[in-house]
């Protein structure tokens, strides 16, 4: 059996300590947890930096170096640093070295970096290694070769190297949230459904039971299945509970591809052992024929400056998408005029909180609301450019009238000055997976040796 113990769905959400110290009693094999994800957007990949500030996660992550210690096992996070890329596998490297210092304690590291060179990227696309996912954008070698970051995601082969070293603490670029958890268990020789079964359902914590904000639970691998106890007080997992977690994230709940194959949970079975845990199995790994990695990266989109305005007036707020199309219109027509540009170096959008913001004009709820926020959202070729038609922008989300006819309104805007720029923007730029003949080809590993 291997008992993994996960803290939290991802370090920067907090941990129940006293769950947490209970995970410790009972000797886990290995403490695993996840550094971030894509969820919020691409520019902590374009930009390579963590969205968590570091002093919160300096304190979480001490904790769990001290639980480490005490626990006497390896402690893994996958993805450093939000969106692992090299930079931010570094600033966690950092983070973790000032912890040891102050700690006194030796140790050795292990820090896997997944992040990609454009040019091998490109060269690679070149020679056809690479094949796009679903809806993945379209690239070509100028799209590649202009991303600031590119990352490949770690799975299981990936993890288990950095742990075959030795090491008390593997830092890993980014990976793929199952593949910190499998890797233990399927090293020992669990059972290789399940244990990526189990990764999947512990990969957010206590997301799988109820009490889902405590985060901690163990799950216990064997070569028949897997086993989740959630360690909270008020945290229990139910077989409704655990299989609904295939859902999260996952387009298909009973299929979960990974580097090297896919899971099936088709035929896995959920057996409620008491009120608290809960036991499957039946569940399958099916390997691939050839050994795949996901691709991600992301580029510049240009530079922006946003406006927040408020409309309160009845009359605007049931013609608020009429009003931010007119505005739309004259001030892009202005921004060619006065500054001798072109739409292929700017854009102009106008977002409506409380009326369409999220779908725009795929948007069927119409609800009359008391008021209106109208967010401008310029994006441009250079800052400067965005500023400047953000100052253009300025006098139309203070006095704009519907018509010519009516009375020059005034609308609040939310701060002063009304310009706030948001500084290089970036979009994701692949959507893909690459074709490696050994799992390590695409990754570095490095031994730190400190104290």
């Amino acid at each position: 059996m291997v008992r993994v113990l996960v803290p939290s769905g991802a370090l920067g959400l907090n941990y129940d300590k006293t769950a947490l110290q209970r995970g410790i009693e009972a000797k886990p094999d290995i403490i695993a947890i996840d550094g971030g994800s894509t969820d919020s957007g691409p520019s902590y990949l374009g930009r390579g930096v963590s969205k968590y500030a570091r002093s919160s996660t300096k304190i979480e992550w001490a904790g769990l170096m001290e639980a480490r210690a005490q626990a006497q096992c390896p402690l893994v996070i996958g993805t450093a640093g939000t969106c692992g890329a090299d930079t931010a596998v570094d600033w966690m490297v950092d983070i973790t070295l000032e912890i040891a210092r102050e700690q006194g304690r030796p140790l050795k590291i292990a820090v896997l970096k997944s992040g990609q060179e454009p040019t091998f990227i490109a060269q690679e696309f070149k020679n056809k290694t690479i094949s796009p996912l679903g809806n993945a954008p379209h690239i070509d070698q100028s799209v590649i070769e202009n991303c600031t970051n590119i990352v490949a995601l770690a799975g299981a082969e990936q993890i288990q190297a950095a742990l075959d070293t030795g090491a008390d603490i593997v830092i890993s670029g980014r990976a793929t949230d199952t593949a910190i958890i499998a890797a233990l268990p399927l090293q020992r020789g669990c059972h290789a459904g399940g244990a990526w079964h189990g990764a999947k359902i512990g990969e957010c914590g206590a997301l799988c039971a109820t009490n889902p904000q405590s985060g901690v639970i163990l799950i216990d691998f064997d070569d028949e299945g897997f086993t989740v106890t959630p360690l909270a007080d008020g945290a229990n997992a139910s077989p409704q509970t655990v299989s609904a977690h295939m859902l999260y994230e996952n387009s298909d709940p009973f299929i979960l591809y990974e580097p090297g194959g896919h899971l099936d949970v088709s035929a896995a079975k959920y057996e409620a052992l008491d009120e608290r845990r809960v036991r499957v199995t039946g569940s399958k790994w099916i390997p691939s024929e050839h050994y795949t990695v996901k691709l991600e990266g992301a580029k510049s989109a240009g530079f922006q400056t946003v406006l927040i305005a408020v409309l309160r007036d009845p009359h605007y707020v049931e013609n608020a998408q009429k009003w931010a199309n007119d505005i739309i219109t004259k001030c892009s027509q202005k921004a060619r005029d006065r500054l001798g540009v072109t739409d292929d170096d700017f854009s102009i959008d106008i977002r409506l909180i409380g009326h369409s913001s999220c779908f725009g004009a795929l948007e069927v709820i119409q609800s009359q609301s008391h008021e209106i926020g109208a967010i401008g959202i310029v994006t441009a070729k250079s800052d400067a450019l965005s500023e400047e038609i953000g100052k253009l922008l300025n006098p139309y989300f203070l006095h704009h009238p519907l018509t010519q006819e009516e009375e020059q309104p005034t609308f609040a805007f939310l701060f002063s000055p009304a310009e706030m720029k948001r500084g290089e923007m970036f979009e994701f730029a692949l959507n893909h997976i690459m074709e490696i003949n050994d799992p390590m080809d695409a990754f570095d590993l490095e031994i730190i040796e400190h104290g």
